[in-house]
This record gives C-alpha cells, structure tokens and sequence, in this order.
C-alpha cells in the first residue's frame, strides 16, 4: 500500500512538472524554448528547422491562426491534458485556473477553451460537461515535455536490482522484461527480442559430446547463444576440438551466421574436416532461424485501462498477434516516431490507444525495441521514463553477454535516446484525428 501511495504521489509529481516545463517552453520572450520546439517537432525526414515561423501544435507569440498557440492555450491546453490523465474526468475552467500560465479568470479560461475545441485540441463529451484531450491534444502535450518524467527512488532501485539479479535464457530474460516494465507502468508491456541476421558472431566453440559428436556454440553480439549438434566423420580429440574451434572463433568473429567469412586451409587435415563440419553448421544455423517472437506483459492492466469491454477485447487479440505487433512497431518507428497516439499509427484496431516505443541497443546497434501499450490518456512522462530506463538497463545487460539462450526480431542501426517526435506523415483518412 505504501509503495502504491508512493507510485500515485510521483505520477502526479511528475505530470506537474512536465505542465510547468511546458507552460515554460511556451512564454514568448524565450528565444530558446522556442528552438526546442522546432527540434522536438521537426519531420523525421529532414524538415526545415530554422523555418520562422512553427509548424502545427508548436507555441508561437502571435494570436492563434487555428495551426499555432500562444503561451497561454498552451498552458491551459498542457494544465487540461495533466488533470485529464490523473482523473479520466472531463476537466472544466475552475479545475485549472491558478495552475503555472493560467492564472486568468474562469471566464478567459472558459473562453481559451472553446478556442481550442474549434481548432481540434480539445472536445467536448456533453454540452454541460468539461473538455476532454483529443488525439491532436495529447500530441501538443507529449511534444512539449522536452524530455521523459523520471521514476522514484523505489522503481530504479526495483529495475537495478531486477537487472542485477536476473540470469537464464534469452526469451526468459525478455518475457521478465515485460513483465517488469507493466509492473513500472501499469500498461501492457511489449518486448521485441533481437533477430539474428543482423547479430555479429562473438565468439564460437567445439565441446566433445562424444568421440564422433560435437556441440557447436555460438556467442552472438546481441546477447544469444546459438547452439548447433556436429556430427564428425571420424573420431575427435579434445586437443582437434579446441584447435578448429580457435580457427573457426578467428575468422567466424565479426560475422553473421549468414556469411561466416572465409576459412583458410590449415596444415592438419584432420582440423581442417572438423572446421568444414563447423562451418556447416554455422550455415545450418542461419537457415533455421525462428520466426519473430514478442513478449507481452501486463495484459492484466487492459481491463482497467479502458472502460469498453469490446476495447480491451480488441486490444487483447492483437497484442496476440506476433506479426501485426512486429511489423505495426517497425512501421511506427521507420517514420521517426517514439509516440504514437490514436490514429497516428494508422492501424484501426488500436484506434483508442497510444504506443511509447523505445530501440534496444547493444553496442551501439539496434537490436529489439521495448515499449507500452495503454490508452490515449496515458501518463506519457512515467511511461517516456520507464521505457528509457528499462531499455538502457536491457540492452547493457544483454550486451554484457550474461544471458543465454535463443531469440527473435530486432532492427537494424543504431540507437536513438527516447524522444517524443512527430510523425512524418499520418496514413489515415480526411478528418480523423488532428
């Protein structure tokens, strides 16, 4: 109970801050502010940053055109969104005047809002109700923090210690992953584990099963071990082992198990069969490689996060979908983004909710992506943090070559911090959404 109090104390701590940086970014006498918000919401495909004048959902010091706020809606627009994800009640004027940048009366407030509904940030569920996010308005919200939230002493000590104390296969590894970062969030968790055809080879060896057996094991860069049984057309020795297995570990090294390297000829016959046999296997290894495999965690929290039955049962089912979830991540993060919300992401089923993403990366290459699933009124600071941090501790720790076992999909380059950029472009029709 008193970790719970603790969890709801530092997820309002946190929403608070990123309100007052925010309101912050938005006042019209910083130069500096403004520029980061140019950085923060640029195209992913290279889109003027020194433009003068912002692009949709950005803060600007003149009136609103119906594509740009001024520091006050952005205030009160940030001070809506805050109050929104802490009670998933409609929010009206009297809720947020005084908050940091909007300390007006009800009335301007009232009137502040009705601006923003019409130009698409804000709706309104009842005619007698408060005002309630749209996508468009999480979006202006998530742009603005700058940066992710940040845990409380107790959840980095818990992600420490899991990271610390953790061993076993590669899939257990990962599936606890998710399991730990649905537990940090309370929104399902999705771990998408390395694919092997971009994994280099780190290391290889020959152990004797048996005078004619051997049992080929491979060290990949991202952390799994790929195993292999040998067959021998003669008896081995362990001395024969171990020398085509330095053979095999030297030229093999800083290769992929699709293309090994070359092997040149020794001057012992006997090793030089033995290493054939292994480069055989290496090929054998590469052609059998698993299908992509997502780890999901935290399915639990899908009942609570959303009111709808037939939403959670939505949800469900295509969270128990490894290729939908695969190639929806890949889209999402091919077009620059590390949020996306509503119907940003372009995929109907998950409509209602909002993805936070985040690469995993082993020296420096990609080599899986972590991320939560939750609804549009997620708490994005808490989220933004706990991704980053459970990202960075996995990739350290599976870069460390501590874990075994098998594993799936990954990406390719390296890695990029967690940032809340802009879609490039959103795949969806006329009128949906922003």
């Amino acid at each position: 109970m008193t970790a719970n109090r603790a969890k709801r104390t530092e997820r309002t701590q946190d929403t608070t801050r990123a309100t007052t940086r925010a309101t912050r970014a938005a006042k019209p006498t910083a130069r500096a502010s403004a520029a980061r918000g140019s950085r923060v919401g640029h195209d992913a495909r290279g889109a003027d940053r020194d433009s003068p004048r912002p692009g949709p959902g950005r803060v600007s010091d003149e009136p609103d055109d119906g594509t740009e706020l001024d520091h006050r809606k952005a205030a009160i627009l940030n001070a809506v969104v805050a109050e929104y994800i802490e009670t998933a009640q409609p929010v009206g004027s009297a809720h947020i005047t005084g908050n940091p940048g909007v300390e007006v009366s009800s009335a301007t407030v009232r009137s502040e809002m009705a601006a923003l509904e019409r130009d698409g940030y804000l709706a309104q569920p009842h005619t007698s109700a408060g005002r309630i996010p749209t996508d468009k308005g999480y979006r202006f919200f998530v742009d603005h923090l700058g940066r992710p939230g940040t845990l409380g002493p107790h959840e980095r000590h818990e992600v420490r210690r899991f990271f610390a104390h953790v061993h076993g296969e590669v899939e257990d590894l990962l599936g606890r992953t998710s399991g730990l970062l649905a537990s940090l969030t309370d929104y399902a968790a999705v771990v998408v584990g390395p694919r092997h055809e971009s994994a280099t080879i780190r290391s290889v060896q020959l152990v004797g099963l048996s005078p004619r057996l051997a049992l080929l094991v491979v060290v990949l860069s991202d952390g799994a071990v790929e195993k292999r049984a040998v067959d021998l057309p003669a008896d081995a020795s362990d001395d024969l082992l171990a020398e085509a297995a330095t053979h095999l570990a030297t030229c093999a090294r800083g290769g992929t198990l699709a293309n090994p390297g070359t092997f040149p000829e020794l001057r012992d016959h006997s090793v030089n069969v033995i290493v054939r046999c292994g480069v055989a296997a290496l090929g054998e290894l590469a052609a059998t490689g698993e299908p992509d495999h997502v780890f999901v965690g935290g399915s639990s929290h899908m009942a609570s996060a959303f009111d709808a039955v037939e939403t959670v049962r939505s949800v469900l089912s295509i969270l128990e979908q490894q290729l939908v979830v695969v190639e929806l991540i890949e889209d999402i993060l091919d077009r620059g983004l590390s949020v996306a919300i509503g119907a940003e992401h372009g995929f109907e089923p998950l409509a209602s909710c909002a993805l936070v993403l985040a690469p995993v990366a082993i020296e420096g290459e990609v080599a899986g992506t972590i991320g939560v699933v939750g609804p549009t009124r997620m708490h994005y600071p808490r989220a933004l943090a706990a991704v980053e941090l459970v990202g960075e501790q996995l990739g350290a720790h599976l870069g460390a070559g501590t874990t075994t076992g098998r594993s799936g999909p990954g990406r390719a380059k390296a890695s990029t911090p967690v940032r809340a950029t802009r879609p490039v472009r959103r795949r969806r029709e006329p009128g949906g959404g922003d």
